[in-house]
């Protein structure tokens, strides 16, 4: 515990998130610029207590936290999750060449400082706090812990435009990547949305549909309260199934999903695929919902199949959702990281960013000098792939707003 500069805050380091009261710490993400589920406190906390997120499998978590004092009592003012990472898996943000690079002139890389949310590139708020001044006094203190624990780096993941704002403030080098976004343009169903395709890709679309349903598959839209036993035990058959089809072992337990049933089961969608009687599929999608409790945001998260059936993927992961979000008036489906493929299904190229921090002076430079290179890279890639928008005409309305990192 220590007090924080001329604010008057006094930053406590804790081990547990559940030091934190869960209302404080989600009152503080809604008044975030983009809070998302995934930086709720069950969230997090179900993959610290599921050891989904572990010292055992590299995520050793610390809970920087501001506290303001007040005649009431000391109030939450900013916080993050600060994870210590002995390897680079599953940030999906991409820096084992800085770590080769490390390796190579004797240098320890790990461990490093991560504030993320483990396993899910979701864009949205990491840097949570009241007011930009709390905001930067958070920054201030993550850096200062890195240095007086001698840990090399700091990397903030898929960040905000308010934690941009700070880290640019507070010097950090930033990185951008793109993922593909799906934005609701109002229209009144999948067919309508289906019209403002150009000719080739809305044809494409429906032979790939067409095929999902001549091999008798049909979908079941059930929200997480719905779920059944066997619907979350499906749900946990096929996600290990994907993964271990890749040949890596899944990283999340049976115990997070577990969690996610007792603590988050609303921000939950699953689609079941079932061919006559028997369940062969799903995609696990995430929701956002407003201050009514109506869902506004969805993400693609999780998939797995259990039969192939050819363009089941495009249909669980991509038409079934993006119908559902038509139907229900959302505003947008994010698909996930990486994916070109998904520009066929009208999910558009979308900038994400993050922010690193490298305490090695010669190294600190030379990653600025690679990420000014990459920067260019990047937007000559967005400008390529805005010229093949799938939509009839590459309008404003058409194409997501960028959103550059500063």
């Amino acid at each position: 515990m220590q007090k924080n500069g001329s604010l008057n805050y006094v930053t406590r380091v804790l081990e547990d998130l559940n030091a934190i009261a869960p209302q404080a710490w989600d009152d503080l993400l809604t008044r975030q610029d983009a809070p998302s589920p995934f930086m709720q406190h069950a969230y997090l906390s179900a993959m610290h207590s599921s050891q989904s997120a572990s010292p055992e499998t590299g995520w050793t978590l610390q809970v920087v936290s501001l506290w303001r004092d007040t005649p009431q009592g000391p109030v939450l003012a900013a916080a993050c999750p600060l994870y210590s990472k002995t390897h680079s898996r599953g940030e999906y943000v991409f820096d084992h060449a800085w770590a080769d690079a490390y390796d190579r002139h004797g240098l320890a890389y790990y461990p490093k400082a991560l504030v993320a949310s483990p396993f899910t590139p979701v864009p949205g708020s990491r840097l949570l706090a009241e007011s930009d001044a709390a905001r930067q006094a958070l920054l201030a203190a993550l850096l200062n812990l890195c240095q007086v624990q001698d840990i090399p780096s700091l990397h903030i993941l898929f960040a905000s435009q308010q934690d941009l704002r700070a880290c640019a403030q507070a010097g950090l080098h930033q990185r951008s990547q793109v993922q593909f976004h799906w934005q609701n343009q109002g229209w009144r169903d999948f067919d309508d949305f289906l019209g403002s395709l150009n000719q080739e890709k809305r044809k494409k679309i429906r032979q790939e549909r067409r095929k999902v349903q001549e091999a008798g598959v049909a979908f079941r839209a059930v929200l997480g309260p719905d779920m059944s036993d066997a619907d979350w035990a499906l749900l946990l058959r096929c996600y290990q199934q994907t993964y271990w089809e890749h040949g890596n072992a899944p990283y999340l337990t049976p115990a997070f999903f577990a969690s996610m049933r007792t603590s988050m089961a609303r921000h939950w969608l699953l689609f079941v695929a079932e061919q006559g009687d028997q369940a062969i599929g799903i995609s696990l999608i995430g929701l956002h919902l407003d201050a009514q409790g109506l869902p506004e945001v969805a993400y693609g998260r999780y998939w797995g199949a259990l039969a192939r059936v050819d363009c089941l993927h495009f249909e669980a992961c991509y038409y079934q959702p993006i119908e559902w979000c038509i139907q229900h008036g959302l505003q947008r489906f994010e698909g996930g990281a990486q994916g070109e493929h998904k520009m066929a299904r009208a999910l558009l190229p979308t900038p994400t960013h993050s922010a690193h921090w490298l305490a090695h002076p010669a190294f600190s430079e030379a990653v600025a000098r690679f990420l000014e290179r990459e920067k260019t890279g990047v937007e000559n890639y967005l400008e390529a792939l805005h010229q093949h928008s799938p939509l009839k005409a590459a309008t404003p309305r058409g194409m997501p707003t960028p959103q550059a990192p500063l």
